[in-house]
């Protein structure tokens, strides 16, 4: 598949400043939604890089710094699992990705969102669904957020190890929903979410 089919297409329609819109952290039961934004240059070449999903952990965790320093602009949003439960997470999804956006300098002319749904901005937007897979440059920003949103995860795990956020990441695995059961939720679990939801002030 070409990877840089939108970027070649948004080119032609004489569009400069494409940066590429993802996140990551959508579906878990525990901590924050991450969100980034990545502008790149039309030559750019980085081996390797393709949608997160598709990649181990250390190859994701090998091309974060290659696609930081390759990147024209890059930005990064964090939002944490009390926003989440406040707003709902696909708003709460479209807030990280507004923060990201409004970090790139210079301005996009051009978002590719990955998904069906645009965000809240006045730039123009094309939302591309399976998108990390069709645009190199929203496969570089969904790299971006996972390793970012791993290593956040990662952290937690060193504050609340009872839950082994190193292995699952916050994901609903049935080891995570075991020790949910066995401990009850921590602060940094989403209350609204089916999982947890059933197991607060039991």
């Amino acid at each position: 598949m070409n990877l840089l089919e939108f970027e070649t297409k948004a080119r032609e329609r004489e569009f400069s400043n494409i940066a590429g819109v993802d996140e990551a952290g959508r579906g878990p039961l525990a901590g924050p939604v991450v969100a980034a934004a990545v502008i790149f240059s039309s030559s750019i070449d980085i081996a390797g890089l393709d949608d997160s999903k598709k990649l181990s952990a250390k190859k994701r965790e090998a091309l974060f710094p290659k696609i930081q320093e390759k990147a024209i602009a890059y930005g990064m949003s964090v939002v944490d699992p009390e926003v989440i439960d406040e707003i709902n997470i696909l708003q709460a999804a479209r807030l990280a990705m507004k923060q990201a956006v409004d970090q790139l300098n210079p301005v996009p002319d051009l978002l590719l969102i990955d998904g069906n749904q645009k965000i809240e901005s006045s730039l123009d937007q094309w939302a591309i669904i399976k998108g990390d897979s069709k645009s190199l440059s929203i496969a570089a920003a969904s790299v971006l957020a996972k390793v970012t949103r791993d290593r956040i995860m990662e952290d937690y795990h060193k504050l609340y190890p009872q839950y082994q956020f190193d292995r699952h990441k916050g994901y609903g695995t049935k080891l995570h929903r075991t020790l949910i059961q066995e401990h009850g939720p921590c602060p940094i679990h989403r209350s609204t979410f089916k999982g947890v939801s059933e197991h607060i002030n039991r």
